[in-house]
């Protein structure tokens, strides 16, 4: 069971990220605030497997509560969740001691992607996130990473000579959103270019 604290000062992300996760089975939500105070009392009293923050928040910010909770419990693992990607944030994060930092206009569906492979002692970056930046601070995981069901039904969909526009008409989403897919289906694969996507995707090499 992987039991997470999710800390943001918008109720409704909040909202949006509880709902997608009340229905995992292996997950367990055991505390939510609305600043890195009450975060602190969460994460002291619950100790969660991992922590979900975001960066600006009232009365500490995420980056002091991470420092803090990776002084305190440091086998707790803390993901970024943030509209910020600039590299001095993602940095300083990383410095505090995150595992895996994703922007909040990535499909919710990565937040579940996130908090399975950091509880699995793996690292995890957004699509729009280079980690080669910072390589040597952070150890990536070597192998694939595992693709969530949106993103296993996108490269059948490529596999069939489907266009970005054509999938997000089937799939009732935004052109940007299935873009954005295209990217951390790219990275999960380690594939370097929408050619050798389609190749993939065609020739079925994937783990469903």
């Amino acid at each position: 069971m992987i039991t997470i604290a999710i800390a943001e000062d918008h109720q409704s992300l909040i909202d949006g990220v509880e709902l997608l996760l009340k229905y995992e089975k292996e997950i367990s939500i055991v505390g939510m605030a609305n600043d890195g105070e009450k975060l602190l009392k969460i994460v002291r009293l619950k100790r969660p497997k991992v922590i979900l923050t975001d960066i600006r928040m009232p009365k500490i910010d995420g980056i002091a509560a991470t420092r803090i909770i990776k002084k305190e419990l440091p086998h707790s693992k803390v993901i970024a969740f943030s509209m910020f990607d600039q590299e001095d944030a993602v940095r300083q994060m990383i410095d505090a001691g995150a595992s895996g930092y994703i922007l909040k206009n990535s499909p919710l569906e990565e937040v579940l992607t996130a908090i399975q492979q950091v509880a699995k002692g793996e690292t995890y970056f957004d699509a729009a996130i280079d980690p080669s930046l910072f390589l040597g601070e952070v150890k990536q995981p070597a192998k694939k990473q595992i693709l969530s069901k949106s993103e296993r039904e996108i490269l059948t969909l490529i596999g069939q000579g489907k266009t970005s526009s054509e999938i997000a008409a089937i799939r009732f989403n935004s052109v940007s959103t299935i873009e954005t897919h295209r990217k951390n289906i790219i990275r999960k694969l380690d594939l370097h270019g929408k050619g050798e996507l389609l190749r993939y995707a065609i020739e079925k090499k994937y783990d469903f």
